[in-house]
This record gives structure tokens, C-alpha cells and sequence, in this order.
């Protein structure tokens, strides 16, 4: 089977970063499935690993966390899954990703993708979802109920990335909290108020900006960008014993010690902790299994922001400079691998 591997690379436009290699097809055992990949997205986390995060890359690596496809042999340990159906997933770092013809992946991160959605739609959601969803559910623990947080206000810093998208969504879908969303350019705020956020502001001048829509301070930040760009207004922002949670990491230096006197909370949301440290896997899969429920019925909608093309060097390689320029509004996706 075909795939697109780096050996790593810190600047995209370096000549090789992506290769189209040649590997055997794999076979399930145990709780995996092997999926045909028809659609994959791709993430910041897919530039961060290109370019070394998780260590040199000494081996040609397959990267892409994001993927649809159709199932086409299991394992014998799997339940609930069947040859020929549709599924959807994010998946594990430390794995074989989907930039490739065909993937295996543990059953219990999978569930049967949204049955209204066309592929490319559908190839945009899994990661920044599950992202989306821990960090709201089980970090800031807020309730899934319309009628509770009605006075309390959320802050989601980079609303239109991909998992800000998703995030102001499900805030504003199931529970009955005021969600506010930074962006910094007119499309990007329009594309936030689509998405539902009922205030949006400039996170260039944060602290003044919440001032001009009537807020001294904010229950709970969902920071979807460098934390330490926005730490002192974080810090400034937040109230009383109220919960902070991050999903990027920093260069910076920044003062925990800060948000000692408000007694405030921060979290940590890394999607991929769950797989990596063999967790609650099947948390995930239940988590997509929701979310694919609330597309069908509408109440989340997708987050694609562009079709980049089909999965190939060129357009691979396109999609990881975009990311990296810092202007995209939803996802970018990239259709099947050309057949051999």
C-alpha cells in the first residue's frame, strides 16, 4: 500500500520533507481494525511531530490523527464493528497515522461516523471533537444541560481554529452558558458567530475588549492558543476560584504562582493522553459516538474550512504550510490517496 512519511523536518519548504513510500498492507489482530482511509484532515499536532516534538524522527513516519473511512477486516477481539461500515477516528501519537491508503487502529477508539455527512465533513471532526469534548466535560466539568450556567460565562480563546470551532458549538448546543470567542480579523469573526458564539471579541486587546461588552472578569477560559501570549490576561480575566484549560504549550515563561490568590484551577486537555497511556480508551469512541449522533440530528455542524485535495506530497505538504502561517479558519481536509 501507499503513504506519505517524513523522516522529520523543521521547515516545510526543505526539499523531502514528505516522501510517498511503499509498505505492506497490515492485518487487525486483537482489538484492532484496519480501515481504507477515503478522507484525513490535519493539525497543528501533525507539524509539531513533522518538526521534531516528540523526538528526531529516525524512521520514515506516517503522520495524520484524523480520518474517515470504511472498515475492511477486524480483529478478533473486536465488538461492534463490522466489515463495510463507516467509521471515524482520531487515533494514537505514537502509531502509524492515516496520511496513507489504508490504517490500523484500536476498535475502541473508533465509533460509526455521522451518517449525513459527506466524507470531507465528516474527516474534520474526530480530533478537535474529543479535544473539544474533554477539555469542556471532563476538565471544566461543565454540565451538559441548557437550563445550568446561565450566569456563568466561557472565554474560548482562537474561536475559529479548528478546535474553537467545535468548542464554541458544543458550548452553546448543551449547555446554557454566555460563550465568548477571540478573533482578530472580520472572517474569522464572522465564522465564530456561525458557529453560535454569542459575543466575539479582539484578543489583541482582551482585557478592554471584554470591558466593552459589559465583563470585568470570566468563569472559565478554554485556551485554544499559545497560553503564554495570553497568560497575564488569562490571570487578569479569570474570577475567583474559576478553571482555566490549555491545549497548547508555551516557550514562555509563565507565573503559575499568579492564580494562587484566586484559588483558580488549570487544566491540562491533551486528546491523545488517553491512547498513549492506555487509559479510558473507550471513552473516546464513546465520545464520537455522541458527537456523531448531534451532527445527524444538527446540532453540531461541521468545521471543514477547505478541501486542500487529494492526500499526495504536494498537497500534504500545502496543508502543513497553511497551519503553520496561523490563518486558517475550520479544518483543512484532503480527500483518499490516488488508487495504485
Amino acid at each position: 500500500m501507499k503513504a506519505i512519511a517524513t523522516r522529520g523536518a523543521s521547515d516545510i519548504t526543505a526539499s523531502g520533507a514528505f516522501e510517498e513510500i511503499e509498505i505492506e498492507r497490515p492485518s487487525p489482530t486483537g482489538e484492532d481494525i484496519l480501515v481504507r482511509i477515503e478522507a484525513v484532515s490535519v493539525n497543528p499536532v501533525d507539524t509539531k511531530v513533522r518538526a521534531g516534538a516528540l523526538g528526531e524522527l529516525e524512521a520514515p513516519t506516517i503522520l495524520g490523527w484524523d480520518a474517515t473511512g470504511i472498515v475492511e477486516a477486524i480483529g478478533d477481539g473486536v465488538s461492534g464493528l463490522a466489515v463495510g461500515e463507516r467509521v471515524y477516528y482520531s487515533g494514537e501519537v505514537n502509531r502509524p497515522g492515516c496520511n496513507a491508503q489504508y490504517q490500523l487502529i484500536d476498535s475502541r477508539l473508533v465509533a460509526h461516523a455521522p451518517r449525513t455527512l459527506d466524507v470531507e465533513e465528516i474527516a474534520g471532526m474526530p480530533l478537535t471533537a474529543l479535544t473539544a469534548w474533554e477539555a469542556l466535560f471532563d476538565k471544566l466539568r461543565l454540565a451538559q444541560d441548557t437550563t445550568d450556567h446561565g450566569d456563568q460565562t466561557l472565554l474560548i480563546i482562537n474561536g475559529a481554529g479548528g478546535v474553537g470551532s467545535i468548542a464554541i458549538q458544543m458550548a452553546r448546543q448543551l449547555t446554557g452558558i454566555r460563550v465568548i470567542a477571540t478573533a482578530s480579523r472580520d472572517q474569522s469573526a464572522q465564522w465564530c458567530r456561525e458557529m453560535g458564539a454569542h459575543d466575539v471579541v479582539d484578543h489583541h486587546d482582551l482585557v478592554d475588549e471584554l470591558k466593552r461588552i459589559g465583563l470585568e472578569d470570566v468563569d472559565y477560559i478554554f485556551n485554544c492558543h499559545d497560553i503564554g501570549v495570553h497568560w497575564d490576561n488569562m490571570v487578569a480575566l479569570i474570577k475567583p476560584l474559576g478553571e482555566i484549560v490549555a491545549i497548547a504549550e508555551t516557550k514562555q515563561q509563565v507565573d503559575l504562582n499568579a492564580l494562587q490568590g484566586k484559588a483558580a484551577s488549570f487544566h491540562w486537555e491533551f486528546m491523545f493522553a488517553r491512547p498513549l497511556h492506555d487509559v479510558q480508551r473507550e471513552l473516546q469512541g464513546a465520545a464520537l459516538t455522541t458527537v456523531a449522533r448531534l451532527l445527524d440530528e444538527g446540532r453540531l455542524r461541521s468545521t471543514l474550512g477547505e478541501i486542500v485535495g487529494p492526500l499526495n506530497v504536494k498537497n500534504l505538504t500545502r496543508a502543513h504550510q497553511m497551519l503553520e502561517e496561523g490563518h486558517t479558519i475550520g479544518k483543512l481536509v484532503l480527500t483518499a490517496m490516488a488508487e495504485d
